[in-house]
């Protein structure tokens, strides 16, 4: 056989046996994610309880969002109320585009879960929006707010610029982007995602439904 054709017939075969491969591959990938799209389950760490009786509530939020504001005492009360029966994971998801002190927030929340007092900055965060949401002083406030809950100002103004606080920030965002997550709040519940409730009763309803 002459020497070129022996050549174009063998990479012929390669073509088709790459083509077959990747057909099965992309087969694969779309099965999976239609069973994944069946079931509405985000199989993600800390989405899912590891015991009966119980809910895991996760929210993508950012807090210079005026809609994660209004949320903010519903989630409160809901874990409250439920007690232990209720577990709730924030995650940072910061609209830089149209919310400018929204990232610092965010690292400030951060900095904060280095001296074990997330959810006070979190709340006070929150509590205060109206207050820094437009400031040009925006880390000075933040500042008061961490020596007001009892951090150590010094240690708190490092961290808040450390490269792991926005590693951590981008990880939450990234994995937000990855779960379709496009505004904020987004709430998954029990690791699925559920349109936003319109009041505290229908919230608490939806929440006590997937505890039982």
């Amino acid at each position: 056989m002459n020497p070129n054709k022996k050549l174009l017939s063998r990479l012929a075969f390669l073509a088709i046996v790459g083509v077959t491969i990747l057909g099965v591959f992309l087969m694969a990938q779309s099965l999976s994610k239609s069973q994944e799209n069946k079931s509405g389950i985000v199989a993600e760490d800390g989405f899912i309880p590891s015991e009966p009786g119980k809910a895991i509530l996760v929210e993508f939020s950012d807090f210079q969002c005026p809609a994660c504001g209004l949320y903010y005492p519903l989630v409160k009360q809901l874990k409250a109320d439920l007690e232990d029966k209720l577990v709730v994971v924030y995650k940072n998801f910061p609209l830089k585009q149209i919310h400018k002190n929204a990232e610092l927030a965010a690292r400030a929340s951060e900095a904060a879960l280095v001296q074990g007092k997330f959810w006070e900055m979190h709340n006070v965060l929150f509590e205060k929006q109206n207050e820094w949401s437009n400031s040009d002083q925006v880390l000075s406030l933040f500042t008061t707010y961490a020596v007001s809950i009892g951090l150590d100002k010094e240690k708190f103004l490092i961290d808040i610029d450390l490269s792991a606080t926005y590693d951590k920030i981008n990880t939450d965002y990234q994995q937000g982007v990855r779960l379709g997550v496009a505004g904020t709040p987004t709430f998954f519940l029990n690791g699925k995602k559920i349109t936003n409730p319109q009041d505290y009763d229908q919230f608490k309803s939806i929440i006590e439904q997937a505890i039982k």
